[in-house]
């Protein structure tokens, strides 16, 4: 299986030199997947990133295999639910209930947030649509770097060298890596 391991930022992947980066946010992490995806041709593609965890007890490396938009609002245009575009008939993407739920925006979440998902993160949801759109195998995993709240910011920072160590050892479970 030809795989593709994608990653927002450089500072997710440290030591992780098998990474193609996308850059942060929706529109970069579709972009250059898609640039990735027709130069490389994978069947699979992996995602490793961080998420600032809504719920108290997710902590560690975790995959998430449900993902949805969290900050499309055309809620005072037409009679949709937050997350969901108009015009577009994909408004979740669920590969299956077993696992966590991202919900993916353009903004570094600091407190609650209208959605009921288990982790927020800024590119997940693009990058399965991408994988979706395309037939191609999506995985993803997050290592949980703060808990979306006032102290996210520094959280992130001081916890993603510990997120690339242990998604090198499911990788190298896996065999996808030596």
């Amino acid at each position: 299986m030809k795989r593709l391991f994608v990653a927002a930022l450089k500072e997710e992947v440290i030591g992780l030199d098998f990474f193609h980066l996308t850059g942060v946010g929706k529109i970069n992490a579709s972009y250059h997947l898609t640039k990735l995806v027709l130069e490389h041709k994978p069947d699979e593609v992996v995602n490793f990133g961080t998420a600032g965890a809504l719920v108290k007890n997710i902590s560690g490396l975790i995959e998430c295999t449900q993902f949805y938009q969290r900050d499309m609002d055309a809620r005072a245009l037409m009679d949709l639910q937050l997350g969901e575009t108009p015009f577009d008939s994909i408004h979740e993407i669920i590969f299956s209930k077993q696992g966590y739920s991202c919900g993916t925006g353009d903004n570094f979440v600091q407190s609650k947030i209208e959605m009921n998902v288990d982790v927020v993160d800024m590119e997940a949801y693009a990058l399965a649509k991408v994988c979706t759109l395309q037939n191609i195998n999506f995985r993803c995993f997050k290592f949980i770097s703060d808990s979306a709240n006032e102290d996210a910011k520094n959280d992130w920072s001081a916890n993603c060298k510990k997120g690339s160590e242990l998604f090198l050892e499911k990788a190298k479970s896996y065999s996808w890596v030596k």
